[in-house]
């Protein structure tokens, strides 16, 4: 406790406050002195010391701490925040907005806006992580090149023959992203690859163009028998919606050229499978694991003269879901263990792995198929990291009114000039028929698209979504992974994905090479089990780090040598 003994009750209140280091004006007029006879001069101190009773003031200590404390706190969130320019960080406190232009400390603990996100006092609060850059990082690899250095880099330099280039400008496509540009030189000279880059980054042309040129330079008479019309290149995707997009693309580029582009997927039984090969084998094979297990199994392909080997969407692919097929088909195959190797008659195939988030488990099953130390790895310096050209905003909502925000997004889609398309995912197939009930109901026009629907009804209906029949596509992560969705202005988040990996793949569903400019994503947080995974992805986005738990580094499995001494 403070004590102050003085001899007015004025005057002791003033000083006690004072050497409390709070100034209370108020205070001081309404304790004014009861004697009524302060001078002029002395406004705040009584003249008159007739009582003979002493007044003592007690000011708690801890009260004097919590002040000093309050004002620290204050200050500190305003100096080390907010500063003059863009913002990284808007929230709905502005104490708690961060400036594009200010960093963290190594040490320093970011302040969150969704700090308090668990408390049900919460609902309605929401932070946006703006758009900082409005060139994909994987478009340029340098961003303070000038636009003439930009436009000189076209895929003439890449030495691509000149019938694909004309292919790709009929699509409007004439310079290649940073990842096409690492990549198909590597490919190029014979290397087993592994690319890992953004979604949307071109991954897709960064190993056709490279496995159409080879095919065709390998089309002279000594290199190439047309008697023996065997598949050169097989292409491994993890659904049946991804096959047909690939497949396309292929068969744009290879039209010129008189490759024959074929996919295979499941769903339609083994008699499909069995007449896709019933004809002269095509030159590049697009197809899902299971549909390819079950042609090797009945002898209706031989993977003996395959030139490339080509795994897409690998964090899907080494999933212990298709793991095993996937080792199953790689022990057909006779991969190179060098660039010498994929050379002459007697070469091997050349094995690419490709993905948008870098596979964990890729070394225990390639060590089984190559060399390791002798495949190149192509990561992407942007990799894991939140899309820096992408506005996303986090908002804290009841359950019961996720389906009214929804409805007001899309409301302000449709608002905004020349519209867009929307992709609204949730995470499981029961909620994507319930949530379509309830718009057709408000009369937004929507298709749907889960897991449990026919394989030959779901590619009708991405396809219809694809060609702009219809605006809003409510799915389930099935729509997440490699597709184009090259029109997409809006992805909400209806329910809070899974994992980073699933959030990585659903917002980069806008902001591609080649699509829209300004995509949002919107992600609803209801449960308090989101709200950790939203503190991740708010707290790397403050450090401008890359998003944690996820792998960076391709891992050699460690040899087992108990089990060999045993």
């Amino acid at each position: 406790m403070h004590s102050v003994k003085v001899g007015c009750l004025a005057s002791a209140a003033s000083r006690a406050l004072s050497s409390c280091g709070v100034h209370c004006r108020e205070f001081l007029k309404v304790s004014a002195c009861s004697h009524g006879q302060c001078s002029a001069n002395q406004t705040r101190f009584c003249r008159s010391a007739a009582s003979p009773e002493v007044t003592v003031i007690r000011i708690p200590r801890d009260m004097q701490k919590h002040i000093e404390n309050v004002k620290q706190t204050r200050g500190k969130y305003k100096i080390n925040n907010i500063k003059a320019g863009k913002l990284l960080i808007q929230s709905k406190n502005p104490d708690l907005n961060q400036s594009a232009a200010y960093t963290l400390g190594k040490f320093e603990q970011p302040v969150l806006c969704s700090k308090g996100w668990k408390h049900v006092k919460s609902f309605g609060d929401y932070f946006t992580i703006n758009n900082i850059k409005s060139v994909a990082p994987f478009v340029v690899e340098n961003q303070n090149e000038d636009e003439e250095q930009r436009a000189s880099m076209t895929f003439h330099n890449l030495r691509i023959c000149k019938e694909l280039v004309e292919a790709l400008n009929s699509i409007n496509i004439t310079h290649p992203t940073t990842v096409q540009l690492q990549t198909i030189p590597k490919i190029m000279k014979g290397h087993n690859v592994l690319c890992a880059g953004e979604t949307g980054s071109g991954k897709t042309l960064s190993y056709l163009l490279p496995i159409v040129h080879r095919l065709q330079a390998e089309k002279e008479p000594e290199m190439y028998d047309e008697k023996e019309h065997n598949i050169r290149a097989v292409v491994l995707v993890p659904s049946r919606e991804l096959a047909e997009q690939v497949a396309a693309v292929s068969r744009t580029l290879c039209a010129p050229l008189g490759f024959v582009t074929r996919s295979v997927g499941g769903g339609r039984g083994v008699g499909h499978i069995k007449e896709v090969f019933k004809r002269d084998h095509p030159d590049i094979l697009v197809a899902t694991p299971g549909a390819l297990v079950k042609a090797l199994r009945r002898r209706y392909l031989d993977l003996s003269q395959l030139s490339f080997f080509v795994v897409d969407e690998a964090d899907t692919m080494f999933d212990p879901s298709f793991s095993d097929m996937l080792e199953n088909i790689l022990s057909h195959t006779d991969i190179a263990s060098n660039p010498k190797e994929t050379q002459g008659l007697s070469r091997k195939a050349q094995l690419l792995v490709v993905g948008a988030t870098f596979p964990g488990g890729v070394g225990e099953v390639l060590s089984q198929v190559t060399d390791l130390g002798s495949m190149v790895v192509i990561k992407s310096k942007m990799l894991h990291f939140l899309m820096p050209h992408v506005k996303q905003t986090f908002l804290k909502v009841k359950g019961s009114d996720k389906i009214l925000e929804l409805n007001q997004a899309l409301k302000l889609l449709q608002q905004k000039q020349g519209g867009g398309a929307a992709l609204v995912f949730c995470n499981k197939s029961a909620t994507v028929n319930w949530l379509g009930y309830l718009l057709e109901e408000m009369g937004v026009k929507h298709a749907r698209l889960q897991g449990e629907m026919p394989a030959a009804v779901r590619a009708g209906i991405f396809k219809s979504f694809q060609k702009g029949l219809v605006d809003v596509l409510i799915c389930t992560d099935i729509a997440s992974r490699g597709l184009d969705t090259s029109r997409v202005h809006l992805v909400v988040n209806y329910d809070a994905p899974e994992s980073h990996t699933d959030y990585i793949h659903r917002a980069g569903r806008v902001g591609r090479a080649g699509g829209v400019e300004d995509g949002e994503v919107l992600s609803f947080v209801t449960h308090a089990w989101d709200v950790e995974l939203v503190q991740k992805i708010e707290t790397a986005a403050r450090r401008r780090s890359s998003l944690p738990g996820m792998e960076s580094e391709m891992r050699v499995p460690k040899p087992k040598v108990a089990e060999a001494e045993e």
